[in-house]
């Protein structure tokens, strides 16, 4: 991420209740995701709770560069 990028981000995290709240559900999924990984087997609900997490998370990735993007791109009149 360019350092333009990140100050942005900053930013949005200080200001932006909706990208704050994007930003922490991102974090508790990752959490969670690691947890998982950090098993060496896992059962079959957990396999379906892991693909699933990692779907969750990709969304809210995906929505957070969208608000990045109409920031820095903004629409024009």
């Amino acid at each position: 991420m360019t350092t333009d990028s990140q100050l942005l981000k900053d930013q949005l995290l200080r200001t932006d209740h909706g990208f704050r709240q994007l930003a922490e559900q991102h974090h508790v999924l990752d959490t969670r995701l690691d947890q998982l990984s950090s098993q060496h087997i896992l059962s079959e609900p957990e396999q379906l709770e892991r693909i699933t997490l990692k779907k969750r998370k990709l969304r809210l990735k995906h929505r957070m560069q969208h608000i990045l993007r109409r920031h820095v791109d903004p629409p024009t009149a």
